[in-house]
C-alpha cells in the first residue's frame, strides 16, 4: 500500500506555510479540482512519478474513503484523487483540458517527456502555445505558455 498522511489531532501541530496564500475574508480561493481516476494507486504514481507533482495529503479518514492530494510544481492549486465519497463520483477520465501555465513550454514538454510522459508537439494557437498530454484513464491537461506573461 502506499504511503500515507498521518491527521493531526492537535491544531497546534499542523505547520504554518508562509508560501501559502491567506484565504481572507470575500475571498473564494480554487485550490483544490477532483480528478476522476479508476485507480488511486495508479494514478498517484503517474501524478507524481513522472508528471512531477508533489503528494501533499494521502488519508483514509473513515471506512472506504480515501483522499490523495497532489499539486503540480509552484502551483496553489491542486488536485484530489478519491474513492468513496459520491459527491465527487465522475466517469474516469471525463475531465478535459486542465491547463498548466510554465515560462517555457518546450522545457517544460522535455521535462515530462524525460519522465516518460506522451507531450503533443507545441502549438501556436495566436500567440498562446500549448501541448498537451494524458493521465493513464485519459484525464487530459494542457501545457501553455503565454509569451508576455512573466
Amino acid at each position: 500500500m502506499s504511503e500515507r498522511t498521518e491527521i493531526p489531532t492537535d491544531i497546534a501541530d499542523v505547520p504554518v506555510d508562509p508560501a501559502h496564500p491567506v484565504v481572507r475574508p470575500g475571498a473564494y480561493l480554487l485550490e483544490l479540482i477532483p480528478m476522476p481516476v479508476a485507480d488511486v494507486d495508479r494514478a498517484k504514481a503517474f501524478y507524481t512519478d513522472q508528471a512531477g507533482f508533489v503528494c501533499d495529503v494521502d488519508v483514509t479518514p473513515a471506512d472506504g474513503v480515501r483522499i490523495v492530494q497532489l499539486t503540480p510544481p509552484g502551483s496553489y492549486c491542486s488536485i484530489s484523487l478519491t474513492t468513496g465519497l459520491p459527491q465527487l463520483q465522475m466517469a474516469a477520465g471525463s475531465q478535459r483540458g486542465l491547463h498548466l501555465v510554465v515560462q517555457d513550454i518546450e522545457a517544460a514538454r522535455q521535462e515530462l517527456i524525460g519522465r516518460g510522459v506522451e507531450v503533443s508537439e507545441t502549438e501556436d494557437l495566436g500567440g498562446v502555445f500549448y501541448a498537451w498530454f494524458a493521465d493513464p484513464d485519459g484525464n487530459t491537461w494542457a501545457l501553455q505558455h503565454m509569451p508576455w506573461r512573466k
